[in-house]
């Protein structure tokens, strides 16, 4: 079946709260603070108001949806670049590489060939037991700790998306000495 990617709109919003309340029920079972594991009409309201929020289509379903912070937003990510969050894939999919793919346009497309952005940030809770596995296997580092006072420590992770931009590892533990930065932890490029 044939699947597109686009923005989502206003009229998107409650099978967004459905996909996201599906998709993030393993994170309540595990006890993890994600505001995107309790989606309601305001919070999604206020996500399409305030972030890039992109939906992949399969048919007529909404099956992945992901979100950009962008680093002028009220609440940017911890780095100057854009910062993942809200990604989600119906778990009725899962295993199908859709949610691979909405990274990848993410990614690729709109990020780097579109906006030609030099890195992507994420973070999730540091002892999720398989999330930061999953991003080092799709090119994501490491990069910083902080307590955002939400239950876990927010371990960020950063992928590199064009070498040529990307300014290194120790301007960025300059500028954002709010984070906190293990021993030797660097960004390879």
């Amino acid at each position: 079946m044939e699947t597109i990617v686009r923005r989502a709109t206003e009229d998107d919003i409650y099978d967004l709260i459905n996909l996201m309340y599906e998709a993030y029920e393993p994170i309540r079972a595990l006890g993890i603070n994600f505001q995107s594991a309790n989606p309601t009409e305001a919070s999604i309201r206020k996500n399409l108001e305030e972030n890039i929020c992109f939906i992949l289509e399969s048919g007529d379903e909404i099956v992945s949806t992901l979100s950009l912070r962008m680093p002028w937003s009220d609440n940017p990510g911890p780095y100057y670049f854009p910062h993942i969050w809200w990604f989600a894939t119906s778990p009725k999919y899962k295993n199908k590489k859709f949610g691979s793919k909405l990274l990848n346009y993410v990614e690729n497309d709109y990020l780097l060939n579109h906006l030609n952005v030099p890195a992507v940030s994420l973070g999730t809770a540091d002892h999720h037991p398989w999330l930061i596995d999953m991003y080092v296997k799709k090119g994501y580092q490491k990069f910083g700790k902080q307590d955002l006072k939400k239950g876990h420590i927010t371990q960020y992770l950063v992928k590199v998306l064009n070498q040529d931009k990307f300014k290194g590892t120790e301007e960025l533990k300059e500028k954002f000495n709010q984070v906190i930065f293990e021993e030797g932890e660097t960004i390879e490029i």
